[in-house]
């Protein structure tokens, strides 16, 4: 951890230079594979992989159809889900370059390692996201 002045003779503490890039390279593993996941969603929704109902028996083909539409729309779900995780990684390196990484945006203290290395791009503390949903228990 390093102390830099903010401006308002208070110290700003955040993660060293070494500390963030050990988190840089723990994210730009999870990109990596949420862009394998996500290309792998893709190509399933398109029937790219070759699991389509072309060649199952006409009796059958309306049950296939049916799932395969339900498979369809969940696997849609969770390209969606992948595309946001991999714009949160990717806001998590900006927040790197930008050396703000790990800093709780609600209590503006540091978000402790081990939340960041199980989730490299979370912007809140466990205290301020557990405070977040006492406040809108419909999240």
């Amino acid at each position: 951890m390093s102390t830099e002045k903010n401006g308002q003779n208070e110290p700003a503490v955040r993660y060293s230079d070494a500390e963030l890039e050990e988190f840089k390279q723990i994210i730009l593993e999870k990109l990596e594979k949420a862009n394998r996941d996500y290309e792998q969603l893709k190509k399933s929704i398109q029937y790219l992989d070759g699991n389509d109902i072309q060649d199952t028996s006409p009796t059958f083909k309306m049950f296939e159809e049916g799932a395969s539409n339900l498979s369809k729309e969940e696997t849609g779900k969770l390209a969606e889900r992948q595309e946001k995780f991999i714009k949160h990684l990717k806001e998590a390196l900006i927040r790197i370059e930008n050396k703000t990484y790990g800093i709780c945006r609600e209590t503006g203290k540091l978000i402790p390692k081990e939340r960041l290395r199980a989730v490299p791009h979370a912007t809140l503390s466990i205290d301020a996201k557990q405070s977040e949903k006492k406040k809108s228990p419909l999240l």
